[in-house]
This record gives structure tokens, sequence and C-alpha cells, in this order.
């Protein structure tokens, strides 16, 4: 029986296996990443460690970085689906760490929040939501200047940096939760992470997870989503202490933290302000109504959307 080691030098010896080899080679150590990883460790890396990690930076080389080349999280080129390469340099050798892509980040991010808050159900047709679509619907009743505005937020997001959101107010019916959806399909495609939530709902929710232990959890989420979108905000009746101890904490937080916030409500401003003057019990907080105010001012400037109702 021939021996493995004889078998492999006769095809090393092959011309056709060598100009493969060289062509591979080539192609490999052309590429830009690589060739940058190599000048920033030259001081480490020497050729025959090269030789010997062939193998791994054509691994490299051959599989999407940042999402580069999928299409979506379900059409990941990997070999993980959902992590992306890494070279690094261990001992004498060049190695691979795989890590996290962002898709598949925001992907687990958000079946995290799903688990967690309940009422961060979407109706289908927001799954789906354009900045185009919006736009094409209709062109008056706010759309032009919510769409730039809308748009400009998307160009412009960055980490930390203080950006107002959209306080959109108007009737049934005009488009102000499709538009939060569209915002939030936009800011995915860049790999920016979002949440949604519809606040009856949601503040319903915390009401009820006080016993379960998860309700400093979920307003932990809230707090921390790098965009929240509020929707559907004065449509509960709200009592003080959702209003100060679940709502007031969160608007806070963001506040200081610089971290976006959009609204949509049937309410203006000052509509807002009467509507949160009064607790359940009838009795009027002016001042702890006018605090909340005076947050989702600093968060996010007020545009009315008008228009027919499109539900019917």
């Amino acid at each position: 029986m021939q021996r493995i080691s004889d078998a492999l030098n006769k095809l090393a010896n092959n011309i056709q296996f060598q100009h493969r080899y060289e062509h591979v080679k080539n192609e490999v150590l052309n590429d830009e990443e690589i060739q940058l990883f190599l000048h920033e460790n030259s001081s480490r890396i020497t050729s025959e460690m090269i030789e010997k990690s062939l193998s791994k930076l054509y691994e490299f080389s051959s599989q999407s970085k940042n999402c580069g080349k999928c299409p979506n999280l379900d059409g990941c080129i990997n070999m993980m689906e959902g992590y992306h390469p890494k070279l690094l340099v261990q001992g004498n050798t060049i190695d691979l760490h795989y890590e996290i892509c962002p898709r598949k980040s925001i992907y687990d991010e958000k079946r995290k929040h799903e688990r967690l808050i309940q009422s961060l159900y979407v109706p289908k047709d927001i799954l789906s939501a354009s900045l185009g679509d919006f736009y094409q619907t209709d062109t008056a009743g706010g759309r032009i200047e919510a769409i730039e505005k809308a748009t400009t937020f998307v160009e412009e997001y960055a980490p930390g940096k203080k950006q107002k959101g959209l306080y959109l107010h108007g009737s049934f019916g005009v488009g102000k939760t499709y538009l939060l959806g569209a915002i939030a399909n936009e800011l995915a495609e860049n790999q920016i992470s979002s949440l949604i939530v519809y606040v009856p709902d949601f503040l319903r929710e915390i009401k009820a997870s006080i016993g379960d232990n998860t309700i400093n959890d979920k307003i932990e989420m809230t707090k921390k989503a790098p965009v929240l979108m509020l929707d559907d905000f004065g449509a509960e009746t709200m009592s003080s202490w959702t209003r100060d101890e679940v709502i007031g904490p969160i608007l806070q937080f963001r506040m200081l933290e610089n971290l976006p916030t959009f609204f949509t409500s049937n309410f203006d401003f000052g509509g807002l302000q009467n509507h949160l003057t009064f607790s359940q019990r009838g009795e009027k907080e002016e001042v702890k109504a006018a605090r909340i105010m005076e947050r989702i001012q600093y968060l996010a400037e007020p545009l009315q959307l008008t228009g027919e109702n499109r539900r019917r």
C-alpha cells in the first residue's frame, strides 16, 4: 500500500498542482485585509509562518467579514453561520478566531428582547416598511418633512452622538407607526439595533411583572436600547407610578446618555401634558407631568402627520 507521505510528495511535484498552488497563494497574499494584518504584525510574522498558515489565510480570505458578502443572516456564506473570522498570531502560527457578526448580534438581541418583553409585537405590514413606500403613498400631511428628517437621522446616526428623535403626532391611521417601522428597518440595514415598544401593552406588562422578578430587566433593556421607539404614547391611562417610576427613569437615562428616542402619539405636546397631569385617581400633578414633558422635548422633535385614515 502506498504511503500517504509519498502520495503527497508526488502531488507537490505535479506541475499543474504547483501552478494552482502559486495562483491561490498570490490571491490570498494580495487580499487587502491580509496584507494589512501582515504589515501590522510584521515584527512577529516570518515567511515560514506565512507558508505554514496559508490554509488559515485562505480560509479567512474566502469568507465574509462584517456581513459584506452576505445578503442576509439566512444567506450567510461563512463556515459558521452568523460568525466571521478574525486573524491573530498565536505563538509561531497564524490562526483564526470566529466572532459574532453584526447581523447575528442584532438577531440575538432582538430574540432576547422578544423573550423578555411581550409588548414588542409589531403588525406584519410594519416588518417590511420602507421609507420609499411611506413617501410614495402620499406626499402631503407632513410626509415630505418626515421622510427628510428620518433619512437624515439614519444617515447621521452614530453611537453616543446627540441626535433628536421624532415625536410623531396625529390622528389614527395616518402612518405614524409605519414610519417608525421604516426607520427601524433602515437602521437594521446598517447593522444598528432598535427597539419598538407598544406603550399601552408595555405598561400593563410592567405592572404584571412586579411579582416575577423581571420588571427591572425590562426597564433596563428599554433604558439602554441604542434607538428606542415608543409607539402610541399617551393611549394608556397612565398611573402616577408608571409615569414617575417607569417612564420617568427610562427617559431620564436616555436623556443623560444621548440615546435617540422616537414617539408616536395621538396627542400634540399640549394635549400630552394635559393627559399626563391627571392621574387615574383624578389627582392634578402639574409638576410631575411637566418633568416628563421636559424630557420628551429634549429627546424628540415634534412633527405632525395628517391625512386620511389608511386603516379603513
